[in-house]
């Protein structure tokens, strides 16, 4: 059986917007990819940015929705002053703050924004475990 590899897709009201967001504020790398589609790549996965309306009738489910959509992205680095990078680095580029970085419960330390589109993203050092590969 060939390696598979997981990508989070977000429907998102602005593609420019957003591509602008992960592109130039949050620095991810794109891939070359159709002017309807944006790929970027990151350790372990990739990150698709496609049209909210497209997404939904891809899906064939209503584009309409509010409230918590019951999931976060996590991004996890290596310290806690690379989660105070990360979460200003969001911020500068129009994220909104939900939680202020801050150690927790679990023994790490971490911050919530919301993107342009309001997905919930957690920016994480977890001092126990590495999350992603090891160079």
């Amino acid at each position: 059986m060939q390696p598979r590899m997981s990508m989070v897709t977000l429907g998102v009201r602005d593609l420019a917007r957003s591509i602008a967001f992960y592109e130039q504020g949050l620095g991810f790398p794109r891939m070359e990819s159709p002017p309807s589609v944006a790929f970027f790549t990151l350790n372990g996965t990739w990150l698709g940015l496609f049209g909210r309306d497209d997404l939904a009738e891809d899906a064939q489910v209503p584009a309409g929705g509010t409230g918590f959509p019951g999931f976060s992205i996590s991004h996890n680095v290596e310290s806690e002053a690379a989660v105070d990078a990360v979460f200003e680095q969001a911020i500068a580029a129009g994220a909104t703050p939900t939680k202020t970085p801050q150690p927790v419960f679990w023994g790490g330390y971490c911050g919530y924004f919301k993107d342009p589109d309001g997905f919930l993203w957690e920016i994480a050092h977890n001092p126990m475990m590495w999350v992603g590969p090891r160079d």
